[in-house]
């Protein structure tokens, strides 16, 4: 299999160092709240995160800030910075006003896209399909990386530079949550979603390569509803995982 760059988010063994970005901090802090290291009520004292990470505490007051503006933590006079409880309602706003944003972009984007770009995401995406059979947690990981890599790609086409800030901005707690998850399903060795996201993200691109503007908002629109009822499910109600995966049962309220 092909093997992709590495995402930009530090996994848990990378060392931290002072010159580490904001971007990074947040991301990290965010993938701790959502596995529940870091718990709803809990005080998040700047001098203790420094620490942990191995940065200053510039670098970690600025990311407090970020998730703050993320709706995450709560800034509190006297008390400082305080982690609030993310359930499955704050989960699916999220996926909502993404769902909005990044069809937006898919719209703009039609036409946008070189055939170069497109083929070669899609030729990854098909070799991540044919070893579905025998999935790990190294697949998961190039899975992730795709998946980001076709979602920043439509976002920096769309020709709208505010448009793509939002969702820049939206995608690291989307994306910290939905790391998350995948920990929680490889503790199952459960990788059946690498599928169906695989035909979802192929039809993005299919619509993307012929120009189609209303059959890439219908399956962006598709791909991150399906992604929301299994991520809410893998995390809130693992009864509902089967069930709600699958993106025949598309649920368009």
């Amino acid at each position: 299999m092909t093997h992709l760059p590495t995402d930009t988010v530090p996994s848990r063994t990378t060392k931290w160092d002072h010159g580490l970005r904001r971007k990074a901090l947040v991301a990290k802090i965010l993938a701790e709240i959502f596995n529940g290291t870091l718990a709803a009520g809990q005080r998040l004292v700047a001098q203790d995160l420094a620490e942990r990470y191995g940065v200053s505490q510039t670098p970690i007051r600025e990311a407090l800030i970020a998730l703050a503006a993320l709706g995450t933590i709560d800034l509190l006079p006297n008390r400082g910075a305080i982690v609030r409880r993310v359930g499955k309602c704050e989960v699916r706003e999220v996926c909502q006003v993404r769902r909005v944003l990044e069809c937006e972009a898919v719209r703009m984007a039609c036409g946008m896209m070189t055939a170069e770009s497109l083929d070669a995401i899609g030729i990854a995406i098909r070799q991540i399909r044919s070893h579905c059979h025998t999935a790990s947690e190294e697949l998961v990981r190039i899975a992730l990386v795709v998946d980001s890599r076709l979602h920043d790609e439509i976002a920096a086409a769309c020709g709208n530079e505010l448009l793509a800030r939002e969702i820049g901005r939206l995608k690291l707690l989307f994306r910290a949550f939905r790391d998350g998850s995948w920990e929680r399903v490889a503790t199952r060795n459960d990788y059946s979603r690498l599928i169906i996201e695989a035909d979802e993200h192929l039809r993005i691109i299919d619509a993307l390569k012929a120009n189609d503007p209303v059959s890439a908002v219908d399956a962006m629109a598709q791909h991150i509803e399906s992604g929301e009822r299994y991520w809410i499910g893998v995390t809130y109600d693992r009864t509902a995982v089967t069930e709600t995966s699958s993106p025949e049962k598309r649920d368009t309220r």
